[in-house]
């Protein structure tokens, strides 16, 4: 896997050092020199699909919105868009040849949601709880939250102020969201999860025995579930493999049960993700009333 190939697994953005640490610093230094990434702050690298999005949206007079506005404000997303999300006013009307080259969107932007042709960081929360898919907003909503630019009470106020066919979706969205999820592999995971009856995940849970204490991706404590999110980009050393392998044997011994899926198949498989939650759903509710039912000892 090459750094390009990270750097989109960490949702756009990522250190330098983490960078480095799965692939080299020869690499490094070539994929910036080849502007393949930008500089947003000390140590700290992104995308250029932000940048290239600016320039987009000022060849068709409009804004750069959505999940390219969203890579500008330094916000991880679930995948990295192939083409630049630009607004422009409505009733615009632009070439097909142009929209071929963008992720076109129509709005009537006031001059106060748009900051140096980005749409605020308000507006940007707006866009996406309401217009992007469900997992692709939580990413979004829980990096948001994670980096301390808006709080909880905020976002779910900020939903409030949707109307219309995507207000349902964005109240969701502010609802669920939460600052503890470590990145938006696990955001995505916890939004396939969501739509599981009789399963309550939460987000990086300690789990605690009389040895010590431990972190899990996704936890259901009345049901003793661990469902974690494994990728070689969280997990390159062999040292954190030996690691997890233990955490795991332990929790598995400990009368948790254990659940693990791989970025490729949360990203681009969700159905499959989805019956795996759900058949282990109903094997516990299964034993559970047979547990019940079993008629008591003599």
């Amino acid at each position: 896997m090459n750094l390009i190939e990270h750097l989109d697994r960490f949702g756009g953005i990522a250190t330098r050092a983490q960078l480095v640490r799965l692939t080299s610093r020869a690499e490094f230094d070539r994929a910036v020199a080849a502007g393949e990434m930008v500089r947003d702050a000390h140590g700290r690298y992104a995308s250029p699909v932000a940048k290239e999005a600016v320039r987009a949206a000022n060849a068709l007079a409009g804004v750069v919105s959505h999940r390219s506005a969203a890579l500008h404000w330094g916000w991880e997303v679930k995948v990295t868009p192939p083409l630049p999300d630009v607004t422009v006013r409505r009733n615009r009307n632009v070439p097909a040849e142009r929209r071929a080259q963008v992720a076109l969107h129509w709005a009537s932007l006031a001059v106060d949601e748009i900051d140096h042709g980005v749409t605020t960081r308000r507006r940007t929360l707006i866009d996406c709880l309401r217009s992007l898919p469900f997992d692709e907003a939580l990413a979004i909503a829980d990096s948001a939250l994670r980096h301390r630019n808006v709080s909880k009470r905020q976002l779910g106020a900020l939903a409030a102020t949707v109307r219309g066919s995507g207000a349902p979706q964005a109240r969701r969205v502010a609802e669920e969201a939460t600052h503890l999820a470590a990145n938006p592999f696990e955001s995505v995971l916890r939004a396939i999860a969501l739509d599981v009856p009789d399963i309550d995940l939460r987000a990086q849970q300690v789990i605690a025995d009389g040895s010590g204490s431990g972190r899990a991706d996704l936890v259901d404590r009345e049901r003793r579930w661990v469902v974690e999110a494994e990728s070689h980009t969280w997990h390159s050393r062999r040292g954190a493999l030996r690691r997890d392998c233990r955490r795991y044997t332990k929790l598995v011994l400990l009368g948790w049960r254990v659940l693990r899926f791989a970025w490729e198949d949360v990203m681009f498989h969700p159905d499959y993700v989805r019956e795996c939650l759900v058949e282990a759903a109903a094997f516990v509710n299964e034993r559970a009333g047979s547990t019940e039912q079993a008629p008591a000892a003599a």
